[in-house]
């Protein structure tokens, strides 16, 4: 994903008419997954969504607001759930994490190149790794040292990379983390590798 720097995500065109003259803001949801009771190993899907405006009359409005990170966004509502997905309750076999809207992270805005969306994902990683524990916004990072502790802490610290390289996890997800040029006894994480643009959060926005 983050060498691609001429792909991009666009709005089917269907979005575009009915939101005519709006920007469109993208909604993530990331899920780790087992695919069997048995299997040592998640899997990372990215669901991806068009943020909608939550009507102020619906039941339960409340739940929806943009740090809610444990409830799909309103616009799954619009359109059958995928299985995979069900209500994005937390099982044995699944984990869902719906990326809020930060001052620091905000939604980003489409359509975005790849690279852009790469950095995206590993800014709301890091941001989740900087908050207290309590917070519900430190999910992901649970989620991430739960599920790949192997990326999470990089010869056994628990000291995150630093913000701008593309953590192992997201490595594997967007394509990164290849063998080329690995050197023998270095752990994932020691591979930092910059990306196709600087980080800067306005770049998405």
């Amino acid at each position: 994903m983050a060498r691609l720097s001429s792909t991009k995500m666009e709005p089917s065109i269907e979005a575009l008419a009915v939101n005519k003259n709006e920007i469109l803001k993208l909604r993530t949801v990331i899920q780790f997954i087992k695919p069997h009771h048995m299997s040592p190993e998640w899997r990372t899907i990215l669901w991806f969504t068009i943020d909608h405006p939550v009507p102020p009359n619906i039941p339960n409005a409340a739940r929806y607001h943009p740090t809610n990170v444990n409830v799909l966004p309103w616009s799954y509502t619009l359109s059958s759930i995928p299985a995979m997905l069900r209500d994005a309750s937390d099982t044995a076999l699944s984990k869902t994490y719906t990326i809020p809207a930060t001052t620091a992270v905000p939604y980003p805005s489409l359509p975005i190149t790849f690279p852009n969306l790469a950095l995206y994902l590993q800014a709301a990683l890091d941001g989740s790794r900087q908050q207290n524990d309590s917070s519900p916004l430190n999910k992901l990072a649970k989620m991430v040292q739960i599920c790949y502790p192997n990326d999470f802490a990089a010869n056994g610290t628990d000291e995150p990379e630093k913000s701008g390289v593309v953590s192992g996890l997201f490595k594997k997800v967007i394509g990164r983390g290849g063998k080329k040029g690995k050197k023998a006894g270095r752990g994932g994480n020691e591979e930092t590798y910059d990306l196709v643009t600087p980080f800067v959060p306005d770049e998405w926005c």
